[in-house]
């Protein structure tokens, strides 16, 4: 098993970020298929006020580029990508448009 983190902004309004976290009570079947065929065991998504951290167990074989090409080819995917744009905003300091990041172990026990 491989682990992944990655943070992520909402944009800082409470209507949104409440709008969001309705969507993800309620993921759409499609894209939970798209998560699970791509390897991604186990992912979680932290909140606190608009900044977000999804936690991903993936199998060892794992790729993030070839689910990012998986992603881009698949329509209904894209239509989630775009609706979840909505509520989401770029980190300081990264290339516009740019969504999730992944972040850099700095200690692990």
């Amino acid at each position: 098993m491989k682990t992944y983190c990655y943070t992520l902004d909402l944009k800082n309004d409470p209507a949104l970020i409440a709008e969001y976290e309705r969507y993800h009570e309620a993921v759409w079947p499609e894209i939970l298929e798209s998560i699970t065929e791509s390897g991604i065991r186990n992912m979680t998504i932290y909140r606190w006020a608009n900044r977000l951290c999804m936690i991903m167990e993936t199998d060892h074989d794992f790729d993030p580029a070839k689910k990012a090409l998986l992603d881009a080819s698949n329509p209904k995917v894209q239509e989630w990508e775009t609706l979840m744009w909505q509520y989401q905003q770029a980190l300081p300091g990264v290339e516009a448009g740019t969504k999730w990041v992944e972040m850099e172990v700095v200690f692990q026990l």
